[in-house]
């Protein structure tokens, strides 16, 4: 570490002998913060120069907090209806924390809280499960986490621990969940109240933005595809080249597998290639489940399109006890022939996003081989316009509301 400045003295305080470091990254500038335990004295004590801006900003950043009552948040109040609004600074009940948020993806599921389609919704509700900040306040009983901490929140934020799925240690699949922006208020905001057990911590090497949609659509496609029971070099196809697509892509890459991407039209295969695909097949101009088995049939293919009917042909491009991952909701319904599914052994089956650790993993995996989402970052303010253009598509490929703390 770099030799402190030369200390001066400073009138009226007194540094305590023992001394606790903390490292930051506050807006991407990386800054020693002495944390110092301070109190009136008579007479003169040495402080050195970086401490005593350290107090200063310290004292400026408290007021700030203190001055503060409220906060933003973009609300569905009707369904259909996102507006800003301004609500009091809640405090953090046991077990959880209140976190300052910095930025929050918009995902297509977040349409069923803001149109009101989720089973159970009472409004008004804040969307969003895509969601870092710091934490700025902890309940009482909470240890792990630190003011300050850079963490991030996805959509399964906590379990009930008692009902069969958690007994037997499947948490993603709580049938009474914490789901961010459905029964608890989301990250479209500038604070947000979360349970301590379900929050990940976030690499230094990511930016908020960038690991944002990391705890839905990454840790959704890397999940599914880290768990099928794969091996190095099989053939993996992705279906769709969107907002989760263009990760899963990323991600079979770097896990090792011969990678093919399926989209519409040829001027998708540069991005394709771009992104990682070894082969890209356009569905305007080729049977796809052909394509594939001219390949010797795909392991597994990842489905993260919008179009149920599309999926559901993918099952003639297996091989053999291939599997068709679904991850993507489409509106339609999927229309299967049994054929292959018996002569062949294949099978269908979904998969959900992960537990906490497993996000953890996922932004860990993603610094490790500089998987990145493409992003467009829009301010919390805008968030009806930045969710509109998610929702008709035009999103490249994934909407983040960013709050300027």
């Amino acid at each position: 570490m770099a030799a402190e400045p030369t200390p001066h003295r400073v009138a009226g305080l007194k540094r305590e002998k023992s001394w606790h470091h903390e490292y930051c990254n506050h807006k991407r500038h990386q800054t020693w913060l002495l944390a110092i335990w301070s109190r009136p004295l008579d007479g003169q004590t040495e402080i050195s120069p970086n401490e005593g801006q350290c107090i200063a900003q310290d004292a400026e950043s408290e007021v700030k907090i203190q001055m503060a009552k409220t906060y933003k948040a973009v609300e569905v109040s009707a369904p259909g209806s996102l507006r800003v609004v301004e609500r009091t600074i809640p405090e953090p009940g046991p077990g959880q924390v209140r976190i300052r948020v910095e930025a929050c993806g918009i995902c297509h599921t977040d349409a069923a809280t803001v149109t009101g389609a989720y089973p159970g919704l009472t409004l008004p509700r804040v969307p969003g499960h895509e969601v870092v900040g710091r934490v700025e306040a902890l309940g009482s009983g909470v240890s792990k986490w630190k003011i300050g901490q850079r963490v991030g929140v996805g959509l399964i934020a906590g379990e009930d621990g008692v009902c069969e799925p958690c007994r037997r240690g499947d948490t993603v699949n709580c049938q009474n969940p914490v789901v961010s922006g459905v029964n608890v208020d989301g990250g479209y905001a500038e604070v947000m109240i979360a349970e301590a057990r379900g929050i990940s911590s976030v690499p230094d090497e990511l930016t908020s933005a960038e690991a944002a949609p990391l705890l839905c659509a990454g840790i959704t496609t890397y999940n599914a595809l880290r768990n099928a029971g794969l091996r190095g070099g099989d053939l993996v196809a992705v279906q769709g080249i969107g907002g989760l697509g263009h990760l899963g892509v990323q991600f079979a890459r770097h896990l090792g597998f011969r990678t093919v991407a399926i989209g519409r039209g040829r001027d998708k295969e540069k991005l394709a290639k771009d992104l990682g695909a070894h082969v890209y097949i356009d569905t305007a101009g080729e049977d796809v489940a052909a394509a594939l088995q001219r390949m010797g049939g795909a392991r597994a293919i990842l489905a993260t399109g919008t179009s149920g009917n599309a999926m559901g042909t993918l099952v003639s491009g297996l091989a053999a006890r291939g599997k068709l991952i679904v991850v993507g909701v489409p509106q339609d319904e999927l229309s299967l022939n049994a054929f292959p599914l018996v002569f062949g052994g294949r099978s269908i089956y979904g998969s959900l996003t992960g537990t906490p650790i497993e996000g953890e993993d996922t932004l860990a995996f993603s610094v490790l081989e500089n998987i990145r989402p493409m992003i467009e970052t829009v301010p919390l303010e805008q968030a009806a316009d930045a969710y509109a253009r998610m929702i008709e598509g035009k999103a490249r490929f994934r909407m983040v509301l960013v709050t300027g703390q």
